[in-house]
């Protein structure tokens, strides 16, 4: 099909753009951050609720994408690839966050997930008026909702969705059986389900 002609030049191409990547060439980094920067920002959002700390995240990931694309091996998967280092830094931040009492616990996030949506800011979204009041009402609770889950649960269904990565890519990276990784994808959708039709 015409699809799949496209789907086998844009890989073409996008394989083209790894490859100069790779050689640290700054348009086709470009090319990567405009491809990706949304979506990462969308999953670090949802992650930790708050839109500051989700942005320096996003650039954090860009860093290491510079500092390691030499290491990555050129196989169609650059976003399972991406997505696995911007997991690593997910966990990373939220462990520092646990072993500094000081600083803000999960529970102040929690609280603090529907106030950051306010800003319009937590997800990017078309902002037209009819839509954008009731768009808003439903991501305030959604980011509850994702807040209330634990984090195993949480990292699980954001890969899902933002990284699109397949159960035994996510089940590899947690470093799980694929069994869990299907366990906790299942548990923590029908949780927000009914966390979603609860707050309704």
């Amino acid at each position: 099909s015409m699809a799949d002609v496209e789907q086998a030049a844009g890989t073409d191409h996008w394989a083209s753009i790894i490859r100069r990547a790779k050689k640290l060439d700054a348009e086709a980094f470009d090319v990567v951050v405009d491809a990706y920067g949304g979506r990462l920002a969308g999953f670090f959002r949802r992650l930790t609720g708050n839109g500051d700390e989700a942005d320096d995240l996003v650039q954090e990931v860009f860093v290491r994408v510079v500092r390691t694309i030499g290491d990555y091996q050129e196989d169609g998967r650059f976003e399972a690839w991406l997505f696995r280092i911007a997991g690593n830094l997910a966990r990373d931040r939220l462990r520092q966050r646990r072993a500094r009492p000081g600083h803000e616990s999960l529970d102040a996030l929690r609280d603090r997930g529907a106030a950051c949506e306010a800003d319009g800011r937590m997800f990017p979204v078309d902002r037209s008026p009819a839509r954008g009041i009731e768009h808003d009402e439903t991501m305030d609770r959604l980011q509850a909702a994702l807040l209330e889950l634990t984090e195993p649960e949480r990292v699980v269904i954001l890969l899902r969705h933002y990284g699109q990565l397949s159960f035994s890519e996510i089940a590899e990276y947690m470093e799980t059986p694929i069994g869990t990784a299907l366990a906790r994808s299942h548990r923590g959708l029908e949780k927000l389900r009914s966390l979603m039709e609860s707050n309704q």
